[in-house]
């Protein structure tokens, strides 16, 4: 439950590191999912992809949208067939909710709960609605998370070339007594058990996850751009320089860690590039940092940042809409669309 909090003493955390099981294609078997029809509920990034991957696979799928839907269209030039939510909920026997976390409950509410049926299956691709009982699914469904480890392009993308991306899943009700099957089944149709899917919680999904996302890729990496971009303006360098060294060389040490990982981005990059990642960068990621980052970690373990989420999403969002304004009044979005702009490339 939200609020639990554990601490690992450093024997337990060096005894969890490399402790997961990898699941591969081996590990799954697209039985599960023969003779059933998937009902994909949504036609964003993340609908698409499975959609799409596992119809390719040989699978039965169809496409929930309501009916005035943009991503009806779509959809159909794909080949995929379309019904509206509420059918295509009582036709199906697995039902991915492939929406939104704000939209989520009241779709649930309104058109998915009414038409569920005793023996179906819920598969989420996030643990967030589950973990802090935006919806509390009925006591006679499986409740299962296949968790792709990218963006929605990118799971379609890697399939096409015969590879896949990682993935986590987790089950949250075993009402069949086969619903890790089931979620197996589902990586392997979606590509993910070529690279290898993690057995999970819906808890640790959504807490490393939500971390993740405001510590270090998002909210931790815009902010350290931000305040390296100003720090060099106000020392008197050109914001373009400024721009170039703080934001668009971020993209060649990404790839580098993506592809070989820490250790093999070091041994990629000048001596003089080491020399300062390796001393001057725990100066600035130091105690304090590392302080606000347990800080953000309680307040999604207590449910107080999902609490406060939920608040702003349902009653105007009026602070994001101040907040999006004053970032994307920033120097650095003119700097950058200018210098953009010039790339003719992209």
């Amino acid at each position: 439950m939200p609020g639990q909090a554990y601490q690992l003493t450093p024997k337990a955390f060096a005894s969890k590191i490399l402790a997961a099981r990898i699941y591969t294609d081996k590990d799954a078997d697209l039985r599960w999912l023969k003779g059933k029809i998937s009902s994909v509920i949504g036609f964003g990034a993340q609908g698409r992809a499975h959609a799409l991957n596992l119809r390719d696979s040989g699978m039965d799928v169809i496409v929930g949208l309501y009916p005035g839907s943009k991503s009806r269209s779509r959809a159909g030039r794909s080949g995929l067939r379309v019904l509206d939510t509420p059918e295509a909920v009582r036709r199906g026997d697995i039902i991915f909710l492939a929406l939104s976390d704000t939209q989520m409950p009241a779709i649930y509410r309104d058109q998915i709960a009414p038409n569920l049926r005793p023996g179906q299956t819920l598969l989420f691709a996030h643990g967030f609605a589950i973990y802090y009982r935006t919806i509390v699914p009925r006591k006679d469904v499986d409740v299962v998370m296949v968790a792709p480890k990218g963006l929605g392009p990118m799971v379609r993308r890697e399939f096409v070339r015969g590879r896949g991306v990682p993935a986590l899943i987790a089950v949250h009700q075993d009402r069949s007594r086969h619903a890790k099957q089931t979620a197996l089944a589902w990586g392997k149709g979606i590509g993910c058990t070529r690279a290898g899917v993690l057995e999970t919680t819906f808890r640790e999904e959504t807490e490393t996850d939500l971390f993740g996302e405001q510590a270090v890729l998002c909210g931790g990496t815009s902010a350290l751009i931000r305040a390296g971009f100003d720090t060099l303006v106000r020392a008197g360098y050109p914001p373009e320089l400024a721009y170039f060294e703080c934001l668009h060389e971020l993209k060649f040490i990404v790839d580098l860690i993506h592809e070989a990982g820490l250790a093999g981005m070091r041994k990629l990059i000048s001596d003089t590039a080491k020399w300062g990642e390796l001393t001057v960068g725990p100066k600035i990621i130091d105690q304090t940092v590392r302080k606000h980052m347990r800080s953000a970690l309680r307040d999604i373990r207590s449910g107080k940042f999902a609490r406060e989420f939920v608040r702003e999403m349902t009653t105007g969002s009026r602070r994001r809409a101040d907040l999006l304004r004053e970032a994307e009044a920033h120097p650095i979005e003119k700097v950058g669309a200018r210098l953009r702009g010039l790339m003719s490339w992209k």
